[in-house]
């Protein structure tokens, strides 16, 4: 049996997806946020109960051919702010630059650095006092809190200086002593030279590396117990993948999202979709993305939290709200997120000590949810626990009733996710919506309302839909240094150094010199602004770029996984569906019976009008009134707004 497995680790869930060639499987289990190998074995565990019908996970291993994994766990820390305290060491010569960092996100800049900034005088790093003057630094730092340090210079020789104080501390602070500090040095991480790019990329990488370090290695070394045929691989936001030792930390913020991206263009393509936004809501976040003329926004300067890095990034915007976040009332008005209660404890009416509420507990009150079917039917829900959640938090603080208060939840939701959109996307007359993620779809026809969009599809695959869209990527290793030299001699020089390491870590994939494919470019920073000029193979270097400022050399190694799809699916309505059952329904009106449909009864052309409630193992779906869903010929559900 021939098959690959594809995990996508939200906050709340970890999403399973197991690619066979005769078809697609799905599973979930809960997020174990205190040891993420713990959810990742379930995970495999629950996969082989689906191959084989009984737990297998030796066999598993045997037989898959790869697993690839992604992660929500960096978009969820940099959100919440949860991670490590950062020390910024910074040449003497730039202290304007904190506060320039700062301005950029004064927020994320006060959670990760604060005050914790140390100067160092680069000049004299030769001088018999160096020594002296990094302890101190990095002393000073230390003893207010920082447990991981950033080594950050700017200008001509900025590598040169950062490996002077790498040797410094390396002699003061030896790495087998308890008491070393975690040090990142810019320079090891990016060749940019943009003074707040650079300094940013470093402490968002230094902020994200340690629990994602801590558990992949882990991961990693446990399916190496099992001899598993080739390495984990990790997806990144540039739409690639590459193993373990060969992934930069900050490349995995939003690579859960950046998964589901990559499903919405594909899906855009079958159905002939020109422009598509899309909503994943998971546990802690709704990520928002939009695919236009079959392509994905990607700068070759991504962004984080709004923030410029040295990376290219997938486009995604991040709000904190999803189906953990906490709802709360401030100054009279329902507050959701960042905050959220993820696995652990997780949702009051998962019986596991919550005490917040969320849109899952109030989604439960509401009637929206079959406690004995949920998830499954493998986690019953408590009613009297997301009531007790709701009356404190939201209910009483508003002086409403309970329902009301639920009313009022979802119509918050739809609106936070709706404005979001709004900021972040570009919404046109034939603009689809696509909402996947284990909670896109249940408010989703809600926040299109209130968005202006009047079509809205739900992926079969929704529950899953990043695990699913990874499945689709590249093995890749991207290098670019600086050139200094503007001559043929220079650019050979640094274009053999980086082939040579390219052949190194693509063998080190499992893959032999030749069955893969290498691109190199030359980026240019001029007064125009940035010139791109790809090279040919052999190619000496180009006369029209001898004057620019800055030259960076960019090479790519590529190893081709992808499989197109040239299908067209057609959505066509041929029988009105029949309810599986009806279940009461919080509505404005009141308690309403509404017809339910199970997505697994339905077959293609089966269709249904709202008011009505769509359910599947792992995800359910409020239609309201006024939208007709149809399920097309490969088992998704479009919903399109009546006239």
């Amino acid at each position: 049996m021939a098959f690959q497995i594809n995990i996508d680790n939200g906050g709340t869930l970890t999403d399973v997806c197991i690619m066979l060639d005769e078809g697609i499987r799905k599973t979930k289990v809960l997020t174990t946020p205190y040891d993420l190998s713990k959810c990742f074995f379930e995970g495999l565990g629950k996969a082989s109960e689906v191959l084989y019908g009984a737990t297998d996970v030796k066999r598993l291993l045997e037989e898959v051919e790869l697993i690839r994994y992604s992660t929500t766990q960096g978009t969820n820390a940099i959100c919440e702010r949860k991670g490590p305290k950062l020390g910024l060491v910074l040449d003497s010569g730039a202290t304007a630059l904190p506060a320039a960092l700062e301005a950029l996100d004064p927020e994320v800049f006060r959670a990760l650095v604060g005050g914790r900034v140390g100067y160092v005088d680069t000049a004299t790093l030769d001088d018999a006092a160096a020594e002296v003057e990094v302890v101190k630094v990095i002393n000073q730092l230390t003893a207010q809190g920082a447990n991981r340090l950033v080594i950050c210079f700017g200008g001509e020789g900025a590598h040169v200086f950062e490996d002077k104080v790498k040797k410094i501390a390396l002699r003061k602070y030896p790495r087998h002593l308890l008491g070393a500090v975690p040090v990142l040095y810019a320079s090891d991480l990016t060749a940019d030279r943009d003074p707040a790019r650079r300094a940013w990329s470093a402490l968002i990488n230094s902020f994200l590396h340690p629990s994602m370090e801590a558990f992949l290695y882990q991961a990693e070394n446990r399916l190496r117990d099992f001899r598993t045929k080739n390495p984990l691989l990790i997806f990144r936001n540039d739409g690639d993948a590459s193993r373990v030792a060969k992934t930069v930390a900050i490349k995995t913020y939003s690579s859960g999202p950046r998964g589901g991206m990559e499903g919405v263009k594909a899906f855009s393509a079958l159905y002939g979709f020109r422009d598509a936004v899309s909503i994943d809501v998971g546990g802690t976040t709704t990520d928002i993305g939009q695919c236009t003329e079959g392509k994905v926004t990607e700068t070759r300067r991504g962004h984080v939290e709004g923030i410029a890095v040295s990376f290219p990034l997938c486009e995604i915007s991040s709000a904190g709200a999803g189906g953990s976040s906490v709802f709360k009332v401030v100054d009279g008005k329902i507050v959701i997120g960042p905050e959220s209660v993820g696995a652990l404890p997780g949702p009051a009416c998962f019986g596991r000590g919550g005490k917040e509420a969320t849109i899952t507990d109030a989604s439960l009150l509401a009637g929206l949810f079959d406690p004995a079917s949920y998830f499954g039917g493998g986690m019953g829900l408590d009613m009297a626990r997301a009531e007790a959640a709701v009356k404190a938090n939201i209910a009483d603080p508003l002086g409403v009733d309970v329902e009301t208060a639920v009313l009022m939840m979802a119509d918050a939701f739809e609106a936070k996710v709706a404005e979001e959109l709004h900021r972040f996307t570009k919404i046109a007359l034939d603009t689809v919506m696509m909402a996947f993620g284990g909670a896109g779809p249940l408010l989703a026809c809600g926040v299109a309302d209130k968005a202006g969009i009047r079509r809205v599809a739900m992926p079969a695959m929704a529950a899953v839909f990043s695990a699913y869209g990874i499945g689709s990527c590249d093995v890749s290793q991207r290098y670019v240094v600086s050139l200094d030299g503007r001559d043929d001699a220079s650019l050979k020089t640094a274009l053999d150094a980086l082939t040579t390491k390219a052949a190194r870590d693509m063998y080190a994939e499992g893959f032999e010199p030749g069955s893969y494919s290498v691109l190199a470019q030359l980026v240019a920073q001029g007064a125009a602004g940035e010139t791109t000029l790809p090279l040919a193979e052999g190619a000496g270097f180009p006369a029209e770029l001898a004057g620019a400022a800055e030259l960076e050399l960019e090479l790519v190694a590529v190893k081709s996984l992808r499989r197109g799809d040239a299908r067209h699916v057609a959505i066509t309505r041929k029988t009105q569906a029949k309810a599986s059952a009806n279940r009461k329904v919080l509505t404005e009106a009141g308690r309403v019976a509404l017809p339910v449909y199970s997505l697994g009864a339905m077959a293609a052309g089966d269709w249904a009008e709202g008011p009505a409630i769509l359910e599947e193992d792992f995800f359910t779906a409020r239609i309201p009134a006024g939208w007709l869903m149809t399920v097309s010929e490969a088992g998704d559900v479009i919903l399109d707004r009546e006239e």
